[in-house]
């Protein structure tokens, strides 16, 4: 007896030793830990945050960030079903604990030994969630975790549980951008808490403890393992009977992508605005409630987002298939989960085998078939939910080729069958100079259960396409103010969120030629009418070896006036010019036009566009000639508000070009408002000569095909860069000026000229934004003056010698007279041979 007195009175003091150890080490962490600690008391004063909100010029949407997917709801709106799932999946011991769970914490700790560091289970209550998560940072440390229980111990005495629940589901990430579970139901299901299902309830409830894998839209098989696990703890904690577990466990997959609608596309600008106001306003730019107007206009902004989608899908026609975008893809949902991996599941899986089979059986409860194919499509149905448009190209699936015609169902469950006039341009892609044969069948092209994107024509019908291989973007910009009116940074904001508008530098290729052009005139060093001599030359570049430029053509014309040569892109002659001006002196020309010095090479490969420049630089570039030679800079934020009052938080002033301005003069009235004058930085009679010589690329030059506009106002200039990798084309009115670069992202060459592969995408955005919009022409400064020259000298010739073409000039740098020539017939009837002019006769 005295052995085992021995033996209960030494457990007993070891279990008040290991107890009073275990409190004074929750005590000691509390002492220390608790001046760091935040104040749980604010959360009684807790606001729900407003998210940040992108419009167009006129008040637009064009997008939302941040938290934006919440709805706030009181704890007595939360329906009962919910709270139960909630509960069951995430703390079934919520209502009985005092803010931290020992069951659960000893249930973590035991499966972190076994697993080697890796929990199942989790060990946090929902009250320590909402300590994390509004309190908290998620990172993954020792010292975060005390902290999270010591804000959990603090709340529970605090807030009441009710309290807590209310701020949990209104706080917690569910995926697809909805925050609580308000906003989760109508992401999913389009539909207010009140009106789900059991299943859909519980669908929800198992999101919060990983809302990517478990997410009904991102993978329908393990999101029903997830559900079905949660109602089955719900039956087993006595939230609901068999008869409600046995209808929801086997109820299909019903949740849908339900999108917020914008009122205007133009997503790559609002991504732009979203970076502004992360650095100008921080961690609150997506809670403050605020409202940036930008200045993209409603109007031009779809034309700039189809012409660009519209040339991009044209590029990709002219150059093959390069196949499917997936494979053998499964019909029905019960094929999909026999193949789905359940790593992530084991903590479910590990409950009972009846997961496993509920699940199995909502999957075969979840078939659906669609008039005109044969089985079960619920899969393809899910797939197709899930995958984004791109652009104008929508995905779907190959239900059967034969023949000479392909029938795909599209989202929604429609059938449709594309005909071989949709289907024979899909050659094979060998590179980008050559495809494969003609297809003979449809079968050749893709098979049943491939995921292919399919266009629709004006007419109705369908044409297989596919994701271009290549990409672009278009700026559109008021030359006046600067103001950016519409941008498209790639085919599609969901393919590809790089904005190439900004972020892609480029080589410039011909498009940069017009600068040099005009620092000659300007210099007075040349004018429109200067000949000069379109021949080899080799150059010594710096490297080990010589560099021999060479026209596009491959050919020479000898001397050439500058305005044909400009017409016709003539790089010889360009690179002449420069030469002439002196490198230097024109690097320093060009920072007026907004160009860094910096990353202009200092090279004469300067002179053909070898600088590697964005889209956006390249627009802003020419609006300083479109508007007359005025330095405006590009921006596209017009103004900031806050909230619904629209508080004004800032506004933009931009210089603004003025060319009825008096010298000197500092600011302008424009529509009531102040503006700063933007400062002159080219000449007007030199910007308006080459402008007018930017008018014969369009009526005789590369750009012809813009004649089809039927406009007397557009200027601009084609662009291509070495090995055709880089295809450009810059153009405007005085109105508008627009660039647009197609190109691909991995510098691959395109193996098209900017006359075909850009300039078709800017005039059916040209097209579209001037229509029904007045001729807009600048009006000639008093200082520019026509003269007739020589065709082949460039010389002025007087007014007793017929001939000669018409040519402008500034009056100060009028060309020397010709002198007298005679016929060469006259020459060789006369017998005098040699400088063909007067004086060796007479």
């Amino acid at each position: 007896m005295t052995f085992f007195r021995t033996l209960i009175l030494s457990l007993f003091s070891l279990i008040v030793a290991l107890f009073g150890a275990t409190a004074l080490a929750v005590v000691g962490a509390a002492i220390y830990f608790s001046p760091g600690l935040p104040d749980v008391r604010q959360l009684q004063n807790f606001e729900l945050h407003t998210p940040l909100r992108i419009f167009t010029n006129d008040g637009k949407l064009i997008g939302e960030f941040g938290e934006e997917r919440r709805m706030a709801i009181d704890f007595d709106e939360i329906p009962q079903d919910m709270i139960n799932a909630l509960v069951a999946a995430e703390d079934a011991n919520y209502f009985d604990h005092s803010g931290v769970d020992p069951r659960g914490l000893a249930r973590a700790s035991v499966e972190l030994v076994q697993s080697g560091g890796t929990i199942q289970s989790g060990g946090s209550t929902i009250t320590m969630q909402v300590a994390r998560n509004y309190m908290l940072t998620l990172d993954q440390t020792f010292t975060r975790k005390i902290r999270e229980i010591l804000l959990a111990l603090q709340m529970e005495q605090l807030l009441s549980k009710e309290e807590i629940f209310e701020l949990y589901v209104n706080k917690i990430f569910l995926g697809n951008r909805a925050y609580g579970i308000a906003a989760a139901s109508e992401t999913y299901y389009d539909k207010p808490l009140a009106e789900l299902t059991l299943a859909e309830t519980a669908m929800i409830a198992g999101l919060p403890k990983a809302p990517s894998a478990f997410n009904p839209l991102a993978n329908s098989e393990r999101s029903l393992i997830r559900r079905n696990w949660i109602l089955f703890r719900m039956r087993g904690l006595g939230y609901i009977d068999d008869e409600a577990y046995q209808e929801a466990v086997q109820s299909p997959v019903t949740a849908r992508r339900y999108f917020t609608q914008t009122e205007v596309d133009a997503a790559y600008v609002s991504e732009m605005a979203r970076q502004y106001a992360v650095e100008r306003f921080g961690d609150t730019a997506y809670t403050g409630g605020y409202r940036i107007y930008t200045t993209i206009d409603s109007e031009m902004q779809p034309y700039a987002r189809q012409a660009l989608a519209n040339g991009l899908v044209a590029y990709d026609l002219r150059h093959g298939w390069r196949g499917p975008e997936q494979r053998d893809i499964a019909s029905s949902l019960v094929e999909a989960q026999e193949q789905t991996a359940t790593q992530g599941l084991e903590e479910e899986l590990a409950e009972s085998p009846e997961i496993r089979q509920t699940a199995r059986q909502a999957a075969q409860r979840s078939q659906t078939e669609v008039e005109g194919i044969d089985g079960d499509v619920s899969n393809w149905l899910q797939v197709l939910d899930r995958t984004p448009n791109f652009g104008l190209l929508r995905p779907a699936i190959v239900v059967e080729s034969s023949g000479r015609e392909m029938q795909v169902l599209v989202r929604g469950g429609e059938l449709h069958t594309i005909p071989w006039s949709g289907l024979s341009w899909a050659r094979q892609y060998l590179s980008p100079r050559s495809r494969g044969a003609e297809p003979s069948s449809a079968d050749q092209i893709a098979v049943r259960g491939d995921l292919v994107r399919v266009f629709e024509n004006e007419d109705g019908t369908l044409r297989l396409s596919q994701r271009p291989d290549a990409e672009g973007s278009l700026v559109a910009q008021d030359p006046r103010t600067g103001a950016i009116l519409a941008l498209q940074g790639g085919f599609d904001f969901n393919a590809s969120k790089f904005n190439r508008a900004v972020q892609a530098q480029r080589q410039s290729g011909s498009i940069f030629k017009p600068f040099i052009y005009l620092a000659a005139l300007e210099d007075g060093e040349m004018n429109a009418a200067s000949v000069v001599n379109d021949a080899p030359v080799v150059l010594d570049d710096g490297s080990n070896s010589l560099w021999r430029p060479v026209n596009a053509s491959r050919d020479f014309e000898g001397p050439t006036r500058l305005r044909p040569a400009l017409a016709r892109s003539r790089n010889l002659v360009t690179i002449r010019v420069l030469q002439t001006m002196g490198l230097d002196h024109t690097i320093n020309y060009l920072e007026g036009f907004g160009f860094a010095s910096s990353r202009l090479p200092r090279g004469l490969s300067l002179a053909l566009g070898s600088a590697d420049l964005t889209p956006m630089e390249m627009t802003n570039a020419y609006a300083v000639i479109a508007n007359g030679g005025f330095q405006v800079t590009p921006w596209f934020i017009q103004r900031v508000t806050r909230n619904d009052d629209n508080e004004l938080i800032d506004e933009a002033t931009p210089q603004v070009a003025c060319p009825s301005c008096a010298e000197g003069q500092e600011t302008v009235e424009i529509d009531g408002k102040e503006y700063p004058v933007a400062p002159r930085v080219a000449d007007a009679a030199a910007v308006y000569i080459l402008r007018d010589m930017l008018r014969d690329v369009i009526t005789s030059g590369t750009g012809r095909a813009a004649l089809s506009l039927n406009r007397d106002d557009i200027v601009g200039k084609t662009g291509t860069t070495n090995n055709q990798r880089d295809a450009w084309f810059a153009g405007f009115n005085s109105d508008l000026v627009t660039t647009v670069w197609v190109g691909k992202d991995s510098n691959e060459t395109l193996a098209e000229y900017g006359a075909n592969a850009a300039l078709p995408i800017w005039i059916e955005f040209m097209g579209g934004a001037l229509a029904g919009s007045p001729s807009a022409i600048p009006n000639r400064p008093d200082n520019v003056v026509s003269a007739r020259v020589d065709a082949d000298t460039g010389r002025r010739l007087q007014d007793n010698q017929s001939g000669g073409i018409s040519e402008l000039f500034h009056r100060d740098h009028l060309p020397e007279y010709q002198t007298g020539r005679i016929s060469r017939e006259l020459e060789e009837v006369g017998g005098s041979q040699g400088s063909g002019t007067a004086e060796s006769i007479f």
